[in-house]
């Protein structure tokens, strides 16, 4: 099974010793404040057994997210298949979901990049996007450090989201393998 390495970073596969962080990363409110909601324990399980699978059968996926010197896990990251109608469908999704304490440390640009350098090095995508409420500021700036771009003519509706829900609305940003760039800083 694939694994992604960075100067700071290990992308790996889902152990046992994950379940318990990542559950407490998914009941977090201001983790998930711009999810529908938080997940129960058994809903954050099926989340990791999911993503272990998906990586298996792929060797792309959503990856654990460790510091490599500490050994110490921080959340998840990858890329996932858009499995809704939209105009941007079919497409991989750039995501990643990390602990508060990760959060301003430049984390998830360094492991974003990664996965971006095997969608576009190695799987050869033409495009990878990512989306998130307009509101969603710090994952909005991510999506930017990597180069993506929006266009306010393709923000969306979430089709999984009910209208009139709160989080219905998302802004778009795309990155197409031709537009990629030197990393720059965080």
């Amino acid at each position: 099974m694939r694994t992604l390495s960075t100067e700071r970073l290990e992308l790996r596969p889902w152990a046992d010793s994950d379940l318990a962080p990542l559950a407490a990363l998914n009941a977090d409110p201001e983790v998930m404040r711009y999810m529908p909601r938080t997940l129960s324990r058994a809903e954050s399980d099926a989340l990791a057994a999911h993503a272990g699978r998906a990586l298996a059968a792929r060797g792309f996926g959503l990856w654990a997210l460790e510091l490599r010197a500490e050994r110490q896990f921080l959340g998840l990251v990858g890329l996932a298949e858009v499995t809704f109608a939209a105009p941007f469908a079919p497409n991989l999704e750039i995501l990643w979901r990390l602990k508060r304490a990760a959060w301003g440390r430049g984390y998830a640009t360094e492991a974003a990049r990664a996965c971006l350098e095997l969608a576009f090095a190695t799987l050869a995508v033409p495009e990878v996007v990512a989306f998130t409420v307009p509101e969603n500021r710090r994952s909005r700036a991510v999506m930017e450090r990597l180069g993506m771009r929006r266009d306010p003519r393709d923000d969306f509706e979430h089709p999984r989201l009910p209208a009139g829900h709160p989080l219905r609305h998302h802004v778009l940003y795309r990155l197409a393998a031709q537009e990629r760039r030197e990393p720059r800083g965080d």
